[in-house]
């Protein structure tokens, strides 16, 4: 039955091939996914198999003493025999993921080529669309000539405007006619080409289903014959218990421990006391005689006791290393008397900080052994590798500032950044991101500087639990670049691109390893109508822009992906109390000068000897989606001609090493004064002139608010966003005259 190409051809735009495109290349992630599901099924029976043949062979290592010892042969051959059974399942997964490799780059092949046969189709759906869209604009200007021309006629006008509003609406219907019979033709093709495709990719997903069904087919019945073959040695094993009786098993000890079968002699008489008769003939020697002295009704009594270890005075031997502990109360149970029981704690003492200065000249910690008194408590063990200090933050990693090169960039594969061995502290999860550049003068001129503030409010990684909304934090960072020429605002150039950043806690990856099915994380990407291009990491992220509308996305992690990435993280930088994921990069469109958050102008009136320079600026809070100060401003411009004195205003800083004039804004807003307008005017002195006009560099940032205005809201339930950060700062921003 073909699939209704109905639904697909007439629907909103003519979207269809594009569901059906993208729903042929969704099938290669199924099979990537079911050849990944089934390798950790084969990992887990693996695993598990191993932990069998230990097992085993701990039981043919247990004692050989008593009537009891022969039974655990039957368990070591049973359990040998069922981690067998799973090593054989190991093998058929393993074979049966090579046919699902073989089929994924089969299935490659077909898709690469289908691709090449349905171009003509994708080319009809353009075709399609742009004429649909000239027709509905010729259609709209036919009926304004025509009506324009009625009312004329109706209104009394003159000849001569009636008739030059006939000839427009005669041009008008005209047009429209064309586009009419255009439309009729590409809709012709459209529709028979659609027909075609449409039935091109069900005959690939049919062929892909059944296939898959095969290979499950295949898993199932492997599964299946090791459930079989498990049973069987179960069945073997009740077997072999019930043969195993109670007389057989005293029958064997008496045949291996007898000293033979004769009986002794008659003893000659004694006055001496009568003795109980011992079990198999067991010497009287053993641990069953008792001497004629004592009184075999009297109960034994036992004599322990306990001498506590002398104090030593010496200065440092109430200290004792982590090891020397673990060695001596690593195992201890503590037993709950009737009043007090007694704990033995490890204090772990920071000797770094003033507040916790206990023993100076010391190492980081000191470890000391207490005895506390407290009230009655249920017996536990305590042991010291429970008891650790915390982890010391270290220097957080920086996110690396992509670049996008414009609306018709190649869609690449977008590679996770790798892990950086630094790990980022508690209190700030999210890295921030440098400039894309940074202005060479002697003072620092990079965005950077300012330390990012902000707190999570998830629990600590170390009480994460599963149960628990596990909470995400989200970075937004933005990069303004823009180029102004003298005081025309048509000449500015502006390019805008961002970085969408997730931050995980550590404790989150236990949650998804131990969970074989974590909740899928889920988010809607708002406020995306004036992007002009997003590019996700397709390693990570699955999106339909079919089901999205014109100003939000929608996207869902490949949760078996987004582990494998943080397992890998966590491996690499083991102490991170949290990791940065790259999830995508856009693009801002741009509205030349008024997508700049800062307008400028610059002028320069060079003679032999004397520079003067004028830089006029205007804060533009109509550029950002919240208006924030913008802070940190700092202005370079490079000065030749042999500078001998300079005189600005505000003042500035002359670097004569490398020529260049700078001045330090603390902070551009409404606020400011002339609601942030301004003029920053100097006079250069010249031994060489005249100087030439060079081009002026201008970096600055902005915390809380973003230009694009983008920004996130989660799905689904099981996480919660626990921070939310928005920032803007230069690339390369500069003004000419």
């Amino acid at each position: 039955m073909v699939m209704s190409p109905e639904v697909l051809l007439f629907g909103d735009k003519n979207n269809g091939f594009d569901v059906l495109y993208h729903n042929m290349k969704h099938g290669q992630i199924s099979s990537k996914e079911l050849t990944d599901f089934i390798r950790e099924r084969s990992t887990i029976e693996e695993a598990y198999a191993r932990s069998m043949t230990k097992l085993a062979k701990s039981a043919g290592n247990f004692s050989q003493l008593g009537t009891f010892a022969p039974v655990w042969d039957v368990f070591k051959t049973s359990t040998e025999k069922l981690a067998s059974c799973h090593m054989e399942l190991v093998r058929k997964l393993q074979e049966l993921i090579k046919e699902v490799q073989k089929y994924v780059e089969e299935q490659a092949k077909a898709h690469k080529k289908t691709k090449e046969e349905v171009a003509s189709t994708l080319e009809a759906v353009q075709n399609i669309q742009t004429t649909s869209q000239a027709l509905q604009k010729s259609k709209e200007i036919y009926n304004a000539k025509t009506v324009e021309q009625e009312r004329l006629r109706k209104e009394g006008a003159t000849q001569r405007d009636v008739d030059k509003a006939g000839v427009k609406a005669k041009k008008a219907t005209e047009t429209y006619k064309s586009y009419v019979e255009k439309y009729a033709a590409a809709k012709s093709e459209f529709e028979q080409k659609m027909t075609e495709t449409a039935q091109k990719f069900q005959d690939i997903e049919e062929n892909h289903i059944l296939h898959l069904k095969e290979i499950i087919q295949s898993y199932s019945q492997s599964v299946d014959e090791t459930h079989i073959q498990i049973g069987e040695v179960q069945n073997e094993f009740v077997r072999n218990i019930e043969n195993t009786s109670v007389e057989s098993l005293i029958q064997k000890l008496a045949e291996s421990k007898g000293t033979g079968k004769e009986r002794p002699g008659k003893p000659p008489e004694s006055c001496a006391k009568p003795r109980k008769r011992k079990p198999f003939g067991i010497p009287e020697n053993s641990f069953y005689s008792s001497s004629d002295s004592e009184d075999e009704d009297e109960p034994r009594k036992f004599h322990v006791e306990i001498k506590p270890v002398q104090p030593n005075n010496g200065p440092h031997q109430n200290r004792a290393t982590i090891d020397e502990l673990k060695a001596s109360i690593g195992n201890i149970i503590l037993s709950p008397s009737t009043s007090v029981c007694t704990v033995y704690t490890l204090l772990f003492v920071c000797t770094r900080c003033p507040c916790c200065l206990t023993a100076p000249n010391q190492s980081n910690f000191h470890v000391f052994l207490g005895v506390v008194p407290v009230p009655n408590r249920p017996t536990t063990p305590l042991t010291a590798g429970a008891l650790v200090p915390p982890p010391r933050p270290s220097s957080r990693p920086k996110l690396p500032t992509g670049k996008l090169t414009g609306i018709n960039e190649i869609v690449r594969p977008f590679s996770p950044p790798k892990t950086s061995n630094a790990s980022p502290p508690p209190a700030a999860p999210l890295a921030r991101a440098e400039s894309s550049s940074s202005l060479s003068s002697n003072a620092s001129l990079s965005a950077a500087n300012t330390p990012t503030v902000g707190t999570s409010r998830g629990p600590s990684p170390v009480t994460l639990a599963s149960q628990d909304a596990l909470p995400i934090a989200v970075a937004f960072t933005e990069s303004v670049n823009a180029y102004f020429k003298g005081a025309d605002p048509t000449k500015c150039i502006v390019k805008i691109t961002g970085d969408m950043t997730l931050s995980f806690p550590m404790g989150i990856i236990k949650v998804f390893t131990t969970n074989p099915s974590p909740a899928v994380l889920t988010f809607k990407l708002k406020n995306t109508s004036r992007l002009e291009q997003i590019l996700p990491n397709q390693q990570l992220l699955y999106s339909d822009p079919s089901q999205s509308d014109s100003n939000s996305r929608d996207f869902w992690f490949n949760m078996q992906a987004l582990t494998s990435y943080l397992r890998k993280a966590s491996e690499q930088n083991p102490t991170a109390s949290y990791y940065n994921v790259d999830i995508l990069k856009y693009q801002v469109q741009s509205d030349g000068i008024h997508s700049t958050p800062l307008n400028l102008a610059i002028y320069w009136k060079c003679t032999p000897s004397t520079s003067d320079l004028r830089v006029d600026y205007r804060y533009n809070p109509e550029s950002m989606a919240s208006p924030g100060p913008l802070s940190n401003v700092q202005i370079l411009v490079p000065v030749d001609g042999g500078v001998t004195n300079m005189q600005s205003l505000p003042n500035s800083i002359w670097n004569p090493e490398q020529n260049k004039c700078l001045w330090k804004l603390s902070e551009i807003s409404e606020k400011s004064e002339n609601e942030g307008a301004g003029s920053l005017r100097a006079k250069f002195e010249l031994s060489d002139g005249p100087s030439n006009p060079s081009t002026l560099a201008v970096q600055f940032m902005s915390e809380g608010s973003t230009l694009s205005g983008v920004d996130m809201e989660l799905q689904g339930s099981g996480y919660r966003l626990s921070l939310n950060k928005k920032r803007f700062a230069t690339g390369r921003y500069m003004a000419d005259c």
